[in-house]
Order: C-alpha cells, then sequence, then structure tokens
C-alpha cells in the first residue's frame, strides 16, 4: 500500500466564516491560528477556556448543532469526544466543508501541517498525520535555518515585483532576475 499523499495548499481565510467545536487548550491553538489569518472564528463548546474570552472569537457556550455548520468555509473539530468528532467531520464532509479533526487524520479532508513563520515566508511541515511530535521538530530546525534574512529578503524581492513585471516582458527574464538576486544575496 503506498503512503497517502496531501495536496499542499496555503488558504486565504480573512474574513472566511470558520466553526471550532471544542473550547479547550487543543481548540485555543488551532484558534489562535486562524485568528492569526484574519478568519472569522465561531467556537462552539459547552465549556469555554478562560484565555479564549480574550480572543476576538465568537463564542457559543453549547453543545454542538448540526446548524452551526451553517454558511462556514472551515471546521474544526477538537474536542475529547471521539464521537462527536466523527459526527462533525460526516455532517461537514455532507456539506462539502472543509474538516480537520484534531489527532485523527483518517477523518479528515484536510490536516495541518506544523507552520514556521518569518513573515512573509511561512514553511509547513507534515508527516501526513505520521507524527505530529516529529514534525513539531522539524518545524524547529526549520527555524534555526530560515529566520529574519531570509524574511527581509523575501519582503525587498517582492517590492522589486511590480518593477520587474513592468520591465522583463517574459516569465523566464523575470525568473533568471529573480533567481540571480537570491544566489547573490544567500549565501
Amino acid at each position: 500500500m503506498s503512503e497517502k499523499r496531501y495536496y499542499m495548499a496555503c488558504l486565504d481565510l480573512a474574513g472566511r466564516s470558520c466553526l471550532v467545536v471544542g473550547g479547550g487548550s487543543v481548540g485555543l491553538e488551532k484558534i489562535r491560528g486562524l485568528i492569526d489569518c484574519d478568519a472569522r472564528v465561531t467556537v462552539v463548546a459547552p465549556e469555554i477556556a478562560p484565555e479564549l474570552r480574550e480572543l476576538p472569537a465568537e463564542l457559543l457556550e453549547r453543545r454542538f448543532e448540526s446548524r452551526d455548520l451553517d454558511e462556514r468555509f472551515l471546521v474544526v473539530a477538537a474536542t475529547s469526544d471521539a464521537k462527536l468528532n466523527r459526527r462533525v467531520y460526516e455532517e461537514a464532509e455532507a456539506r462539502l466543508l472543509l474538516c480537520n479533526v484534531v489527532d485523527a487524520p483518517e477523518i479528515c479532508n484536510f490536516i495541518l501541517p506544523a507552520v514556521h513563520r518569518a513573515d512573509p515566508i511561512a514553511i509547513g511541515i507534515t508527516t501526513s498525520g505520521a507524527s505530529p511530535a516529529l514534525a513539531q521538530r522539524i518545524k524547529r530546525e526549520v527555524a534555526e535555518n530560515y529566520g529574519v534574512e531570509y524574511a527581509q529578503l523575501a519582503r525587498r524581492l517582492r517590492e522589486l515585483r511590480p518593477w520587474a513585471k513592468e520591465n522583463l516582458p517574459t516569465y523566464e527574464e523575470r525568473r533568471d532576475f529573480f533567481q540571480a538576486l537570491v544566489e547573490d544575496a544567500l549565501p
């Protein structure tokens, strides 16, 4: 049997409605990540961690209801109740919603990588659900190698893109120009 392969993508969640089912520490981590990407986050859980009350999220202090999925773009199930997590996944899947169930890749239609951010750079690391601990270890190693100097270079290159589009007529010329700049800037 071959390994499961995931299509890697970066989602623009700015202004999109995302639901997190679960208001504990695991949900808190996912909620912070969504808010960091400017998503509109709603949390539904009978109990809400105190730290959540300080975040810009809509809090529904009650049990999950099917209608909570209405008009959502993405859903994260982050409860300790396996039956509830499966129900959230099945109902989200029936509506063709993106759904991640924390620590259960077999009932997700997308998984979340460990992410190293040095804005505007974001590097995602995944083990395809095999080991989040290993992904975190690799993330720490990546952070040691790709820090502030790479972020500064990325910003400079972004500033040059309009000039390059205006003055270098072909894709190949722009590609070669930027490749040369990167090679000159990095050891």
